[in-house]
């Protein structure tokens, strides 16, 4: 880590004060007893990093379990020299959970690209817990599973869909989710989008250049959607790519009768 802990007592105004309230925010991990928490929360500490911090880097070994509470952290692919972005990760989130479930290296790097606040676990009462309370134990499991998931899903985009197609839809399912029409601002740089979607930075201008015959513009860092029903003709998003994907808690066992 480049930055040291925050305390434990406040570290930003109408943000969690303490590790324990941080855990019990956690929609997803709303049935796991409070027991549970509690000693996962004495065990833990609150992160606050600025953009460009790096969290961890590949090849190292996770001493926590991090979940991302605000904010948004790149996990970046590397070799060498080159890194490309494998996924920007939102909250609430767990940063590469199977790296703290199995004590094997990371096999990214992770860095801060919004000013975030991680809650640290250690990784040890992080993989007790997961073995002593099933309901725990259902929520990472459910978190992992929307993980996997998405990364389906990308999978499928890269794969599926030319160029030209991968940029429309992407910019259709970030207007859809603002619910709005006029413009909408990317929510990160273009570079970075390119990498996420799998092309070159000149491969994605030219595919934003052919946007406006579909009735949409990217202007700097600004979305202009001049036409919906003609990008959306164009653009049709498919649920099973595009949809999104929620961290749910595998259900528990039911009761025999």
């Amino acid at each position: 880590m480049q930055s040291g802990p925050a305390p434990r007592t406040s570290i930003s105004e109408g943000f969690a004060s303490s590790t324990s309230e941080a855990l019990r925010s956690i929609a997803w991990l709303r049935e796991v007893p409070r027991k549970t928490l509690d000693a996962l929360a004495a065990d833990a500490m609150l992160h606050r990093l600025p953009s460009g911090s790096l969290v961890f880097e590949q090849a190292e070994t996770p001493a926590f379990a991090q979940f991302l509470l605000a904010g948004s952290v790149e996990l970046l692919g590397v070799r060498d020299e080159s890194e490309t972005l494998i996924e920007l990760l939102q909250p609430v989130d767990l940063v590469i959970p199977a790296a703290a479930i199995t004590g094997l290296p990371y096999l990214m790097r992770a860095r801060v690209y919004e000013e975030a606040f991680l809650l640290l676990v250690s990784a040890e009462t992080f993989r007790q817990a997961i073995a002593a309370d099933h309901a725990f134990c259902r929520a990472v499991l459910g978190c992992q599973a929307a993980q996997f998931r998405r990364q389906v899903r990308t999978a499928k985009n890269l794969r599926l869909r030319g160029a030209e197609e991968r940029v429309g839809c992407y910019l259709m399912a970030l207007h859809q989710r603002q619910h709005r029409a006029g413009a909408v601002r990317l929510p990160i740089d273009k570079k970075e989008i390119a990498l996420q979607l799998g092309m070159t930075r000149e491969v994605f201008s030219r595919a934003l250049a052919s946007m406006a015959k579909f009735g949409m513009r990217v202007v700097g860092k600004v979305l202009e959607v001049d036409d919906p029903a003609a990008a959306a003709a164009r653009f049709a998003l498919d649920p099973m790519i595009d949809g999104a994907e929620p961290i749910l808690p595998l259900p528990g066992r039911r009761a025999r009768p």
